[in-house]
């Protein structure tokens, strides 16, 4: 608790002041001279027209601007690598340049096709992401647990009960909505993808919303690209850009809450499903969530025993940092970032002042 205040308390000031001074001095990409690489990860970019609707839920995404802008920095103060020389540094065919960040992006929302791909053209760069296994599909789907999300910011405030998943809850302001969300997405993640969509199916009668209780706006466009996953046609296309893929899980669960023959399921039949889908080898997984809770030794192990040649988490990351081969840690994106605050986690700057304040607050 003690930790969490000293962040709340010394963020603005980081931001505002420190951040700045460090990177308009060239400390920031001295400090990223302690070798070892960067990787960092999007989610995606918000589709021009979209309004965001709440803030944590779309705060993964970021502006065209802020992209543009960060990739800019990138290749003006590092050696932005391709996943191709990423994967010809896993198999000791070539050494890594000093520098070298690579860019990932999780999910396969559509706007990493309609909206993001073309950004990373037009600076002649490449990215490596992470699909689903639904996305194999010529199916539109939707991620599950935003799906989720969206369905308990719309239900009235109330108490509620489900008998099929045992639980029990309040619904009031967003704050315990989401942690309402929480719960459910831990609870769910232990259904296989059949049970937990059915789940998922029922949530809206619980509230009383109609079946399609979701209704249709003027910029339905926009709120596809947005919350849409790319079907397998959209996923050829990207892959037809110039960019790599690789798998992000077939459905997107916590694995950590997952029976063994479940996950097992989710990270191999992913990777032969995505392979199928483009015909070509999908060597790289990342995680879905990413964090010490949803990912353990299992699924660690499990990674390497599907045949993947590399495993990504969503923290840690930043030059400095230990690289596990199936570990791999990322810097993590959002849109509250600023460009000099960016460059602070690239540098492995940010990671190295939590240790001292967690260090000091403990």
């Amino acid at each position: 608790m003690w930790f969490d205040h000293s962040v709340r308390v010394v963020s603005p000031i980081l931001k505002r002041a420190v951040y700045p001074c460090l990177a308009n001095s060239g400390y920031l990409r001295r400090h990223a001279d302690r070798g070892g690489l960067c990787v960092v990860t999007y989610h995606g970019i918000l589709p021009h027209g979209y309004r965001v609707a709440d803030g944590q839920q779309d705060g993964s995404l970021i502006s065209a601007q802020s992209f543009r802008q960060q990739l800019r920095l990138l290749k003006r103060n590092y050696r932005v690598v391709s996943p191709e020389q990423m994967h010809e540094w896993l198999v000791g065919a070539k050494e890594m340049p000093d520098r070298a960040v690579l860019i990932t992006c999780d999910d396969g929302l559509k706007n990493t096709l309609t909206d993001m791909a073309p950004i990373l053209r037009e600076e002649h760069l490449s990215c490596l992401f992470f699909v689903l296994g639904l996305s194999a599909s010529e199916e539109v789907a939707t991620l599950w647990y935003e799906d989720l999300y969206r369905v308990l910011l719309a239900a009235p405030a109330g108490s509620y009960e489900s008998e099929a998943l045992r639980f029990s809850f309040t619904l009031q302001d967003r704050v315990q909505r989401r942690s309402v969300w929480t719960s459910l997405v831990k609870k769910l993640s232990r259904c296989d993808a059949t049970h937990r969509e059915r789940h998922i199916e029922a949530i809206p009668g619980l509230f009383g919303l109609p079946d399609r209780w979701r209704t249709e706006s003027a910029n339905a466009e926009v709120e596809r690209r947005r919350f849409s996953l790319l079907n397998v046609n959209e996923l050829r296309q990207l892959a037809s850009l110039g960019m790599s893929i690789g798998s992000h899980t077939l459905t997107h669960p916590v694995m950590s809450q997952q029976s063994s023959e479940s996950a097992w399921r989710e990270i191999s039949e992913s990777r032969r499903l995505l392979q199928q889908a483009i015909g070509e080898p999908v060597w790289a997984l990342a995680y879905p969530f990413g964090d010490p809770a949803s990912v353990g030794a299992r699924e660690i192990q499990m990674a390497a025993q599907a045949g993947f040649e590399c495993g990504f988490i969503n923290t840690g990351g930043g030059f400095g940092a230990s690289l596990p081969r199936y570990a791999l840690p990322r810097v993590h994106v959002a849109s509250a970032m600023t460009l000099t605050e960016f460059e602070a986690h690239v540098s492995g700057f940010y990671r190295e002042l939590r240790s001292r304040i967690r260090g000091i607050t403990a």
